[in-house]
């Protein structure tokens, strides 16, 4: 009797495992917004849980910016996996959060198609950009045209000209984030820390987990390699104080 109570109670464990482990899962689209310039429109890899999202993080990749989403053989393929914004959508997304994945650009014309995009289909969210390395090139060249179109700006391992951004010029958020330990000559910390220092610009300062390979690279400390969660928790927890 003993042993069919517990049997039965492992049963009932593996199967709430299995219900929470589908129920946490991201799922994962590929949806397109209108442009007007190009019948292709604007690709992006959409990961969500439900189809309320609080907040939407749009996320631009360092190195080349491509992402170049498409469905090849009936399976969604796109590029940058590896880049540390793609790696920690697993720790962004939640009931609250859901992320776009698109490549990186300067278009305004672009990032406009995608907010209007993402306002049509889901008007309730917040919408932030988030960019790293080079793609924080990008989030600086857009921040003007941004600043009373979205809710922020989010720059981590941030370029050098990083350390003249004020936030009294825009009208929304922004936040720098780098790693104490960040070795990539054109992504100094000191940078980040300038801005903190000159304009009280919000700054996270991350520490701790791997550097493998080049320190310019996804897999060193540049790219949060390690604590991914932890930086993701972090900005995340940024963004909820603003509501």
């Amino acid at each position: 009797m003993l042993k069919s109570v517990q049997l039965m109670g492992r049963f009932f464990l593996v199967m709430f495992l299995l219900l929470f482990v589908k129920a946490s899962c991201a799922d994962e689209e590929l949806l397109t917004a209108s442009y007007s310039e190009s019948e292709k429109g604007v690709p992006y890899v959409f990961n969500h849980i439900g189809m309320n999202p609080r907040y939407i993080l749009i996320l631009f990749p360092g190195g080349n910016g491509v992402v170049d989403p498409k469905i090849v053989d009936g399976r969604l393929v796109y590029k940058a996996k590896g880049n540390f914004l793609l790696r920690a959508r697993q720790y962004f997304v939640d009931e609250e959060f859901a992320t776009v994945a698109t490549n990186s650009t300067q278009s305004s014309t672009r990032i406009q198609a995608l907010i209007d995009d993402l306002n049509h289909r889901f008007p309730q969210a917040k919408i932030y950009l988030v960019g790293t390395s080079k793609g924080t090139f990008d989030t600086l060249e857009l921040a003007s045209y941004l600043s009373d179109k979205i809710s922020g700006e989010i720059h981590t391992s941030s370029m050098q000209r990083i350390s003249f951004l004020n936030p009294k010029d825009y009208k929304n958020r922004q936040l720098i984030v780098s790693h104490r330990q960040d070795s990539c000559s054109v992504t100094p910390v000191s940078a980040a820390q300038a801005s903190h220092d000159k304009y009280g610009t919000e700054l996270l300062l991350m520490e701790g987990g791997i550097s493998v390979g080049d320190v310019c690279e996804a897999f060193a400390h540049h790219g949060y390699n390690g604590v991914e969660k932890e930086t993701a928790e972090a900005i995340k927890s940024w963004v909820r104080r603003g509501a």
